[in-house]
Parts: C-alpha cells; sequence; structure tokens
C-alpha cells in the first residue's frame, strides 16, 4: 500500500476509485464502505485508495474540543491495508484546507489533483468551507468533471445506526461489548508497562500498569474481562480502570491482571482488548475485602472469555 503525505507526494494511479473520510474507529460501516471501493476497483482494473486526513478536522473547525479518538493513524492505516486499499493519501487538515470551497475542492481536489474517476460517500457526506457542500452539489459539481458519486447507506446493527460518535458514548459508559458489536472487534487500548505502587502484588493480584493514552477513548472506570496481546501471544486477563479510591484517589491507570500466568511485563508493550464489562469501580473499607471482590472478579471474568472466545476471530489464548 502506498501512502502519500501530502498532494506533493501523490501521484495518481489507474482509474482512481476513492473514498474519503476520518474513518475514525475504522467500524463495521467504514468497513463496508471500503470493501465496495476495493470491489469496484476490482471490476475496472483500478485503484482502490483513501483521502483521509491528519490532525482530526474538530482541530481545525471547533479547536479546544475534547479529542476522543478511537483509533491512531497508524491503526487505520494498518487496516485499510487489510481490506485491500492499495494507495491512501494524508492531507492535513489546516485552515487554508477548511476554506476551500465546495467547487475548489471538487475541481482541484478530486478532479485535477487525484483524478478521481468513482466516489463512494456517506449520504451525509459535507464538504467545502463550514460543510457548505452536501451531496446534491457533490453529484451536481462531479457531473461537470466527469466522475461518478456512489451514496452509500447507514450500516445498521440491532436497527441502529453505526457510527464513530455512538462507539465512543458507549465506551463512555462502559458498555464495551454492545461497542465491540459496533466495531466489529474488540476495542483496545495499547502501551508500554510502568511500574506502579506494588498494591496488586501484596493483595496477591500483580498488575501490569499503563498510562492511559492521550487523546483516546477510555472506557468508563471499573473492572473488564479482556484479553492482554503480548510478543504476539493472547492471554486472558481482567483490566481495571479507575483511580483505587479504596487506597485514595491517584492517578487514573489501566492496570491488567493476567489469569494463569506469572511473568513481569514491565517496561513491554502490551495491548488491552476490552471484551465484557465486570463491575463498577467501588470503594471497600479493607484490602482484604477488596481483594476477596477480585476473587469474584476473576470469576466472572472467565466466564465471559469463555463465552467470547470465538468473537471476531479471537486466537486461542496461552
Amino acid at each position: 500500500m502506498i501512502v502519500a503525505g501530502g498532494l506533493d507526494h501523490y501521484q495518481s494511479r489507474s482509474y482512481p476509485v476513492l473514498t474519503i473520510g476520518n474513518f475514525d474507529g475504522l467500524h463495521r460501516g467504514h468497513v463496508a464502505l471500503l470493501r465496495q471501493v476495493v470491489a469496484t476497483a476490482a471490476e475496472h482494473g483500478g485503484t482502490p485508495t483513501v483521502l483521509t486526513f491528519d490532525p482530526h478536522p474538530i482541530t481545525v473547525l471547533a479547536p479546544g474540543t475534547p479529542l476522543r479518538l478511537l483509533t491512531t493513524l497508524d491503526d487505520k492505516l494498518a487496516r485499510f491495508e487489510e481490506i485491500g486499499i492499495q494507495q491512501v493519501l494524508v492531507l492535513a487538515f489546516d485552515k487554508s484546507f477548511a476554506s476551500l470551497t465546495p467547487e475548489e475542492f471538487v475541481f482541484k481536489i478530486l478532479h485535477d489533483a487525484i483524478a478521481v474517476r468513482e466516489l463512494f460517500v456517506g449520504e451525509h457526506f459535507a464538504f467545502g468551507v463550514k460543510r457548505s457542500g452536501r451531496l446534491a452539489d457533490l453529484i451536481a459539481l462531479s457531473s461537470r468533471v466527469g466522475f461518478r458519486v456512489h451514496p452509500v447507506h447507514p450500516f445498521l446493527v440491532r436497527g441502529e445506526i453505526v457510527s464513530s460518535t455512538r462507539i465512543r458514548s458507549l465506551l463512555q459508559a462502559g458498555d464495551v461489548a454492545v461497542a465491540a458489536l459496533f466495531l466489529g472487534r474488540h476495542y483496545q487500548l495499547e502501551g508500554v508497562v510502568v511500574r506502579g505502587e506494588g498494591r496488586g502484588q501484596d493483595l496477591g493480584w500483580p498488575t501490569a500498569n499503563l498510562h492511559l493514552p492521550a487523546h483516546r477513548a477510555i472506557p468508563a472506570d471499573g473492572v473488564y474481562a479482556t484479553w492482554t496481546v503480548w510478543n504476539g501471544r493472547l492471554f486472558q486477563s481482567v483490566a481495571y480502570i479507575g483511580t483505587r479510591p479504596t487506597f485514595g484517589s491517584g492517578e487514573r491507570l489501566l492496570e491488567v491482571y493476567l489469569l494463569d500466568h506469572d511473568v513481569s511485563l514491565y517496561g513491554e508493550s502490551i495491548a488491552v482488548r476490552f471484551v465484557d464489562r465486570v463491575r463498577d469501580d467501588a470503594v471497600f473499607r479493607t484490602a482484604e475485602e477488596l481483594s476477596a471482590r477480585i476473587d469474584l472478579d476473576v470469576v466472572h471474568a472467565r466466564e465471559s472469555l469463555k463465552d467470547a472466545m470465538s468473537s471476531f476471530g479471537e486466537e486461542r489464548p496461552a
């Protein structure tokens, strides 16, 4: 897959079939759209292409708005390639780009620079300065320069439209199981294990601690059944997000306990996939009471992970 960082590095290839978007989360709706692009390009011997943006447009259109992303740019590029996209154009979304009129966007960017032949966009696609261009405008303008526009219907799960905004709200409510249905995979956070205060070890439940990544959507505080990925291996685990209020609130962290494996992960890069919510965060009167509750959490987590063993093509755990 060829990745072009800006128009100066982009070279149009045969019969570009394009879609446009930020694609945060690359959820099931995004995947369905991208597969249409790949299939149409294959029919014409063309090049399935994505136009995306970095940074996220909200940083320019609504500066100061809290940014809680579901995926990093590297995550998205990897998944684009898995799906079959052959070329990605990453444009810097800045004030100059945001000021383009709908006509300038279609004629200068889509036609002159990208030479698009077919374009797939959602029914509510908006473009140009202050999002003033709509689907009808896009279709009218495209007819003047000779490319086709394919409106794509929303993707539904359980009768509800799949969207990045909806997935963020599910995660913020702790409903990681339904978020996974919308994503088509378990939501994942990655990081390097840092040294903690050793309380988990004292309780008999040694944990790997991660700083919560800035600008990522974080599930609600509480305990979760999780998969942990380390060195390409999948481990059953229990994770806690919160400030450890039983011991006096501290930094909000992600703490992970691997089931049935006693290994030191300090300094290692791991990924944590959220399968199911076990319980809310809580304050316990004593450390012993907390330890007893963790016993129950582990039982609950094992059952959830057993039920989810084949979900989304998970490998067998180590």
